[in-house]
Parts: structure tokens; C-alpha cells; sequence
């Protein structure tokens, strides 16, 4: 990624000269001089700012450069005055951090201390990036305007929960050399948490504390919407604000009514209110190559451990929103002000429809389950691009042609091919799985996303099938703290199995039935058996010596001709097998009774219906 080369360039910049590695003033990122010259821009958006003399003016308004946004502590000391100050506001805590800080919500009503069911709940979620933060400080704009300038006709028809900073620990690890690609703040948090995992990559394993409070809170208020706000890598382009979900422009997805309502309702008046307030809406944009902008777009992955994919599986409508990196921070800052002001809008004129499709989409029961997403080798259709003029040159660092974007709109949209997702395995969805009851870190993990499931108070024998895993294959480096394990086979054994006190039965027949299949089949790179949580059935237990399987192999070939033949016709195949002899004298051990049945077998049985 474009990121990580400029990374490694700053890095070597530091390695080729000590007096830069020691003084890092005398490299000034908040300058910016190395980025992409931004168009100018001035929006009727930046009528919202409140002069820098009124009290409630945010630290982003009282910056002449309108390029800072504060700290944690200076965060929740100006929300915890403004709920001290409005009967609309008030501050939740809803979780704690690894290094001990309060993980709070701000939540603006007219209902009091509990919300009305009646009403939409728009959820807004900011700093699960901490660097790419411009939600929280739009959403202090937004709530104070609530508060205190005419704005709170917004909650007559809708409640806000706003999560100014989800991952806390990782917007206090905060300097100037955070992320030198985009364009402010000044001063910025670090992509991943004080455990160096990214909360963006944990919609499903939930690992971490972070996710884990999130899931709590989207379980206790059940948002009709859920935004989840960003900040993009990698080209240039026009568009300052950009989002998408997944299953826009009628693809297929695992929520087909919601993403409708998005499609139909959603974009087009999102759309028009940005439009308006001076900004240049768009959908998700990640290219394909870096090298050049024209090879095309992608939808950036379907997969469920980000926010949309387990949205769409989880029957939530969730919007992923990724503002421009390289454009001023105070226009995303706006920008995304005016998308939350228009999604509470238009929740408040629509939110019964939107209701309509989360009831038809949680009812859903496919008996395919489609999985494991791909990038289409063709394009799926071409997409009209309003790109950023640009040229090339050979850098005399890197040695090669390099991209040198020049800040014009070019006047001309761009026809890019966009690659669509294809899934490359199909689930068959069971009855129920039956999870046992010495894995009570997996139970854990399905109630925190809200899975029901019957827990066993005795033993119980039940007809299963278990899976027999074919080959898996360890992978070679970790992966956000796990090692992760594929496999491509598994092989269907019909057993009488007892599950003892403490297991679990799941049920596929809920709203979260999918999301349990992704979770609980192991070929599945979403469940947990991928992320490297099922190891302990990797590995073979009891053995026999040479000296005993040879003879004991010796009178299964006498004994029974079948065997032979099979045997035989493995040497004649594989030639690596016929002059291996570990390996011939262990293909006879797997054919006996002295084998460890439980080597390769998923302790996970699926119902049989």
C-alpha cells in the first residue's frame, strides 16, 4: 500500500540523516510541502463554524488554521460540560480500555434517560482509526448546535448516540508523524490499539475490549443506522466525501432490502445535501494500482471482519464512510457535519421504511450461504470519475516513474473499470451447531454478538455431523495477534456424540443465523477456525513405532485384498508416498483402531435436520 512505501521512505529519510533522527523539527510533517498541492475550497458548509470568541466554540473552530482536534482528556472534559449544561445531552460509558480509559458515548434526545423505541437511532462512530477522526470533532459541532443554536428540531423525530473516540488508547498515542499522507490535523492518533491490533479487522473474532463495549452498546440501542466514519489512503481525486455499503448499486448482498432503502433513499438525498453545502459526494474509491490511477476501481473486499460486511450479515444498516486524505481537515470536518445532520433528516421522514427492511432482511433463512470474497478477474461494469490531474517522472530516490498529482480537477471525468467481489465457497446452512462446552472463550464470542443459543444443564447425546479436516494449512505469519489456518476440504462424519454440561446448542433459525454460520464453519476465512482459535485439533496425540505398524501393516495387506489394492494403487500415483516410508507405514496407522479418531476432527458438530 501507498502508506507504507511513504512510511519507509520517512524511515530511511531518519536512517540517511542522524541529525533528522534526533531532531524531528527540523522535519516539520504539519507542513506538508511533500503532499499533493489540495484545489481550493470554499464551501457554504464553513457557514457552521462558530467564531473562535464563542464559548462553545470546538478546539478545530478556535484554530486560525482550523487543523486541531484535541486530546482525550480535553475530548470528554468538553462534552462532560456541555451535558452539564443540556438536558439533551449526556454522556455514556460503555466500556474500558487495555490501559484503563473510560470508552464513552455522547448521546443527544428528548426522551431523557431512556429512548423512546418509537424513534430512529442514528449511531455515528468515530476514531476507530484514531488518526482519521474527523467524526468526533463534527460531532461536537453538531451536538452543540443541537444544544445551543437552533438545531435541536433534529431530535423531535430521531436520537444520536456519537462515539467521539472508539479506540481510545490509540488516539493517545498521538503525535505530528502519525499518518503522513493525509492532511491534517496536526497532531494525530495511531491506527491501531495500546495491544497493536486494528478494531477495524474485529467485527467478528472480537478480540478486543474496544469491540467487544461497541458490540454491547449496538445491542443495547439497536441503531436503525450506523455510521462508521474513516479517513482513505492512497490516490487523489475531487471527491472530499465518499461512503458506501455493502450491496450498493443492486449487487447482491447478504441484506438485500436494506441496501435498497440506501440505494434508493439514502444516496440520493445524502447526495444533494452535500452537494449543496459545497462539498463533492462519491462512492468508496479504492484503486487497483498505485502506480497508475487508471487501471480501475475495486469495492475494496466484501469481508465480514469490517464494519459494512458484518453489517450487511448482522442485518444493520451500515454505511462505511471514508473522507479524502489529502483534502484540508476543516473540509471533511464540515463535510461530515453536513452528512450526519442530513442522515438524522432523513431518518426522521424515513426511518419507518428503513425499520421495514431490517425486519424483512433479519427474517432471511438462505439455505446458500455465499462466502470467502474475491475480486471479479473482469470488470463489472465502468464507473465515471471525477479525477485529479496528474503526472509522472522518474524520482531520482526510487529510481522509477513515481506519480506526481498537481491538484486540478481534471475537466474531463475518467472512465474507469470497476471490479466487483465474487465468492469463491457456498455454506450450506445446518439446522443448529452444537459448540462444546470445554470452548466457553468460543460461547463468549457468539453471546458478545448477541447469538442466541441453548446452553445444555446436563449431558445430551445428539445425532451431528463432525467434520474431518483435509490438509489444513498453518499460515506462515500472523495476523492481528492469531496465526491464521485455512482449509479447503472437510469431510462430512455422521456421529452419536455427547455434549456435556455447559455446551451449547446454536440455532441457525435467528437474525444472526448467518453471521453464525460464517463464524462456526471452519472453511469459512471469517470464523474462528481461520483466525487460528482451533489449533489444539492440528495436533496428533498418540503414535506407534515403526517396529510395531510394519508387521501390524504387513497382515492388514494379507488379511484384507480391498486394502491392497488401494495401497498399491497410492504407490503407483504418488511416487513421493512409495518412497516414503514414514509415510506408507502412517497411512496404514490412520486405517486402525490405535488412531487418535480426534486428530483433524472440528469439535463443532453441525445439527442434522
Amino acid at each position: 500500500m501507498r502508506p507504507i512505501l511513504i512510511c519507509a521512505a520517512v524511515a530511511a529519510l531518519s536512517l540517511a540523516s542522524p541529525a533528522m533522527s534526533q531532531s524531528p523539527s527540523n522535519f516539520a510533517p504539519w507542513d506538508q510541502a511533500f503532499l499533493p498541492p489540495a484545489p481550493v475550497w470554499s464551501g457554504a458548509s464553513r457557514a457552521l463554524l462558530r467564531p473562535a470568541s464563542d464559548p462553545w466554540a470546538t478546539d478545530f473552530e478556535r484554530d486560525p488554521e482550523l487543523n486541531v482536534s484535541p486530546d482525550y482528556a480535553a475530548t470528554r472534559a468538553w462534552f462532560a460540560r456541555l451535558d452539564a449544561a443540556s438536558d439533551l445531552i449526556r454522556i455514556e460509558v460503555f466500556g474500558t480500555s487495555p490501559e484503563r480509559r473510560d470508552i464513552f458515548a455522547v448521546i443527544a434526545s428528548k426522551d431523557g434517560a431512556t429512548l423512546d423505541p418509537a424513534k430512529p437511532v442514528l449511531l455515528v462512530q468515530a476514531g476507530i482509526h484514531p488518526g482519521e477522526i474527523d467524526g468526533k470533532d463534527a460531532g461536537m459541532m453538531l451536538l452543540r448546535d443541537m444544544a445551543f443554536y437552533g438545531r435541536d428540531d433534529l431530535l423531535d423525530r430521531v436520537n444520536l448516540i456519537l462515539v467521539p473516540i472508539l479506540s481510545v488508547d490509540g488516539h493517545e498515542r498521538a503525535s505530528a508523524y502519525s499518518r503522513p499522507n493525509q492532511r491534517g490535523p496536526r497532531v494525530q492518533g495511531w491506527r491501531n490499539t495500546a495491544t497493536n491490533q486494528n478494531l477495524n479487522r474485529d467485527y467478528m473474532k472480537l478480540d478486543q475490549a474496544e469491540m467487544r463495549a461497541m458490540r454491547g452498546l449496538v445491542l443495547k440501542y439497536r441503531p436503525d443506522l450506523y455510521l462508521d466514519v474513516h479517513v482513505t489512503d492512497g490516490m487523489d481525486y475531487q471527491y472530499d466525501i465518499t461512503y458506501g455499503f455493502n450491496g450498493e448499486n443492486g449487487v447482491w448482498s447478504r441484506s438485500p432490502a436494506i441496501a435498497r432503502w440506501l440505494d434508493d433513499r439514502y444516496k440520493p438525498d445524502l447526495n444533494a445535501a452535500l452537494v449543496a453545502q459545497g462539498h463533492i459526494p462519491g462512492e468508496l474509491v479504492f484503486g487497483i494500482d498505485d502506480a497508475n490511477p487508471r487501471a480501475g476501481l475495486s469495492d475494496g473486499g466484501l469481508g465480514e471482519r469490517f464494519s459494512n460486511g458484518w453489517g450487511a450479515a448482522a442485518h444493520v444498516p451500515t454505511v462505511l464512510i471514508e473522507n479524502h486524505s489529502l483534502k484540508p481537515f476543516a473540509q471533511r470536518v464540515l463535510g461530515t457535519y453536513v452528512l450526519i445532520e442530513a442522515s438524522m433528516r432523513l431518518l426522521a421522514e424515513r426511518g419507518t421504511e428503513l425499520r421495514e427492511a431490517i425486519t424483512e432482511d433479519s427474517a432471511l433463512r438462505p439455505q446458500d450461504i455465499p462466502a470467502n470474497f474475491d475480486a471479479d478477474p473482469e470488470p463489472t461494469w465502468h464507473r465515471r470519475f471525477l479525477g485529479i490531474r496528474y503526472e509522472t517522472y522518474v524520482s531520482p530516490a526510487s529510481g522509477r516513474e513515481e506519480i506526481r498529482w498537481l491538484g486540478e480537477p481534471d475537466p474531463e471525468p475518467w472512465d474507469l473499470p470497476f471490479y466487483g467481489s465474487r465468492p469463491t465457497l457456498t455454506l450450506s446452512r445446518p439446522e443448529a451447531y452444537w459448540v462444546p462446552a470445554h470452548r466457553p472463550d468460543i460461547l463468549e464470542r457468539l453471546r458478545l454478538h448477541g447469538i442466541a443459543m441453548e446452553v445444555l444443564d446436563a449431558p445430551r447425546t445428539v445425532e451431528v455431523e463432525m467434520l474431518r479436516l483435509v490438509d489444513p494449512q498453518v499460515s506462515g505469519r500472523s495476523n492481528e495477534g492469531h496465526v491464521p489456518v485455512t482449509v479447503r476440504t472437510v469431510i462430512p462424519e455422521r456421529r452419536a456424540w455427547t455434549f456435556p454440561a455447559g455446551s451449547a446448542r446454536v440455532s441457525t433459525d435467528q437474525p444472526l443465523g448467518d453471521v453464525a454460520v460464517l463464524l462456526l464453519e471452519p472453511q469459512s476465512n471469517e470464523s474462528f477456525f481461520a483466525w487460528g482459535m482451533f489449533s489444539e485439533v492440528l495436533s496428533r496425540v498418540e503414535f506407534i513405532e515403526g517396529y510395531a505398524i510394519a508387521p501390524l501393516a504387513e497382515r492388514m495387506l494379507a488379511a484384507d485384498p480391498a486394502l491392497r489394492a488401494e495401497f498399491e494403487a497410492k504407490l503407483a500415483a504418488e511416487p513421493a508416498f512409495a518412497a516414503d516410508g514414514d509415510a506408507r507405514l502412517q497411512w496404514f496407522y490412520a486405517r486402525t483402531p490405535f488412531h487418535d479418531d480426534r486428530f483433524r476432527l472440528y469439535p463443532v458438530g453441525r445439527g442434522i435436520r
